[in-house]
């Protein structure tokens, strides 16, 4: 299949999750975590991230963010997320079903960033018949690909912290903006003020699986059984930590956010020449987000690319992945070339 920009997600395994993988599927080994591979992989992302706290594995992003908001925010509570958020817009309504209703309080703020201005009116609490904010909602890098620093998010745990608020992090694609700021995990993490986040790894190499970690480890009581009643504990667990193992072992997963960031770079530039092209936010991590022209949209349908008109009908992302090869890059921006210039 041609490489295509739809999805990170669409990518297959790297070679170091594969590798990692296929050394775990060698007979039999004790379930639900307690193999060699589960701990061994545990303690690979603490030494990312230069901490001592707890990390548990669950197979998707939606039950990664459903699972840590429903343990930070009862059913009478709220979450604070920007409009576009992943919590919000694509996930069936999963983390108000694991919380027992807990309300999502939105905002849209550009480039979809929150700011500690931003967050005032909702942390405005009407008495008895308003849900009380208890969780700030964060997107590292956000869904439209802009990148938090480490400033930025100091300012914005600390605004949430001084009003009682939580901080959790969806960090799906956390490794693409550590490899953006060239900085280390931690300072966009515990070191900032996170409490607990997500550390994202099927939308850069593994074949499945994200690491939950709570930084306050005290905000994780239960959450084993938590994970287990959602039908999120692995019973062959090795085969979601293993990946882990391999990726984290020598730096690959900084390698492949960075490679996948450079194609985003690549596509930007040609971009940024087509006439009709208006970015909605800067080009930070490994998503490309513009306006093109309709006739050119419906030129590079009918030559095969795919990706999503994500933002009205003329506002199109285009994702690059950790094995999004530059030829493919140079053929779109060809192909959107040429349409512009016969549009």
């Amino acid at each position: 299949m041609t490489p295509q920009f739809l999805s990170d997600n669409n990518a297959g395994i790297c070679p170091e999750a594969f590798a990692a993988l296929t050394a775990a599927n060698t007979g039999h080994a004790i379930g639900y975590g307690d193999d060699e591979w589960t701990p061994r992989a545990a303690d690979a992302v603490r030494r990312v991230f230069d901490c001592d706290a707890p990390v548990y594995f669950v197979f998707s992003g939606t039950s990664a963010n459903a699972l840590a908001l429903a343990q930070l925010a009862r059913s009478t509570d709220a979450v604070i997320a920007h409009d576009f958020s992943h919590v919000n817009v694509d996930e069936c309504g999963a983390p108000e079903f694991y919380s027992g209703g807990a309300k999502l309080l939105t905002l849209d703020t550009p480039h979809a960033k929150l700011t500690p201005a931003s967050l005032a009116p909702r942390l405005v609490v009407h008495g008895v018949h308003a849900s009380r904010p208890r969780v700030l909602a964060l997107t590292q890098a956000t869904e439209l690909g802009t990148v938090y620093t480490p400033d930025e998010l100091c300012a914005l745990c600390a605004a949430a912290h001084a009003a009682g608020l939580r901080v959790y992090v969806d960090g799906s694609r956390f490794a693409n903006a550590v490899a953006h700021l060239d900085c280390a995990p931690a300072d966009i993490a515990h070191r900032a003020g996170v409490d607990v986040m997500t550390f994202g790894g099927t939308k850069n190499g593994l074949p499945s699986g994200e690491a939950l970690i709570f930084f306050d480890a005290s905000l994780a009581d239960e959450f084993e059984r938590r994970r287990k009643q959602a039908g999120q504990l692995a019973s062959k667990m090795r085969f979601i930590a293993a990946p882990w193992t391999g990726v984290l072992a020598d730096g690959a997963w900084l390698r492949h956010a960075a490679h996948a960031n450079a194609m985003a770079q690549k596509l930007a530039a040609a971009l940024a020449d087509v006439p009709g092209a208006q970015f909605m936010a800067p080009t930070e991590a490994n998503g490309v987000f513009v306006h093109l022209p309709k006739p050119v949209i419906a030129g590079l349908k009918e030559r095969g690319w795919q990706f999503y008109v994500f933002v009205g009908d003329t506002g199109c992302r285009f994702m690059c992945a950790w094995d999004t090869p530059a030829d493919a890059v140079d053929r779109l921006c060809a192909d959107v070339v040429a349409l512009a210039r016969a549009a």
